[in-house]
């Protein structure tokens, strides 16, 4: 799937966004799988379906509500992505990270995603928050790259560096964060997978040896093109589920969905205390 997304058709969807919006958002924010609950903490809230803005890729997986929520939290102008889109669902890489190009077009600056993701790391527990420091994009060494075709040399150059793809000031940040508040914050490398299948043993014994402590579907190819727009970037993992390494055990999207609702507070509380810091 290379259906590509435009400059024009950028430009189209931010100008029908921006024209419905009461503020202009400064922190943009991607909720994963059984973590929506997040954009119910925004104040003077302003909810906009995806389904009615132009181009807007619409989500179809359980636990992606399909909205943007816009408004403030912790005094900072959010735009919270309540649900988000997968390569898996037939859409393009282009498509797929369209929202991000459409807050870069809003000169948003910081983009904070989440995700729901199996622990690799035989540390990490269901229910964990993993602060994501690097990732493995091996969806884009695949041929995945959500920059392959023309390159939109108005919002950033052909080949980006991805040495700090996660901002390490805002690393500091969120750890101080979550010391603040008494959670226990892991850390580690998320590998970012094509999905829609669960990983084999097989796949995640090598994912470890490759160094990645979670795995998802999502995150990598958004904060690739946030990174090629000049965005600052942090993110998060929420332990799911415990990675199936010997077989053992059946992996469920419900299983993911039900860990949400423990991560989803502690996560809360760390992105509270990151928006206050900023």
């Amino acid at each position: 799937m290379h259906a590509q997304i435009t400059l024009d058709q950028i430009k189209e969807t931010a100008s029908a966004l921006r024209a419905r919006l009461a503020i202009a958002p400064r922190v943009g924010l991607i909720l994963g799988s059984g973590l929506n609950a997040l954009a119910e903490s925004v104040e003077n809230a302003q909810i906009i379906p995806f389904r009615e803005l132009p181009h807007w890729p619409l989500s179809t997986v359980m636990g992606h509500s399909g909205q943007l929520v816009v408004g403030q939290l912790e005094g900072q102008p959010v735009l919270v992505m309540q649900g988000r889109v997968h390569y898996y669902e037939g859409y393009s890489m282009s498509q797929v990270t369209l929202p991000v190009r459409v807050m870069q077009a809003l000169k948003m600056e910081t983009l904070i995603v989440t995700n729901a993701a199996g622990g690799i790391n035989p540390d990490f527990t269901p229910g964990d928050v993993m602060l994501i420091t690097d990732h493995l994009n091996l969806a884009g060494m695949a041929g995945l790259n959500p920059l392959i075709g023309p390159n939109l040399d108005e919002i950033g150059p052909r080949f980006p560096d991805m040495s700090q793809a996660y901002d390490r000031a805002y690393l500091d940040l969120a750890r101080a964060a979550a010391k603040r508040e008494g959670i226990l914050l892991r850390e580690g490398v998320y590998a970012g997978l094509s999905g829609p299948s669960f990983e084999t043993p097989a796949d995640l014994r090598f994912l470890r040896v490759a160094g990645a402590d979670s795995v998802g579907m999502s995150t990598v190819p958004e904060v690739t093109v946030a990174r090629h727009g000049g965005m600052r970037a942090l993110g998060f993992s929420g332990i799911s589920n415990k990675a199936n390494l010997d077989g053992s055990t059946i992996t469920t999207h419900d299983e993911v969905m039900e860990a949400g609702r423990v991560i989803t507070p502690k996560m809360e509380k760390i992105i509270r205390g990151f928006l206050r810091s900023m």
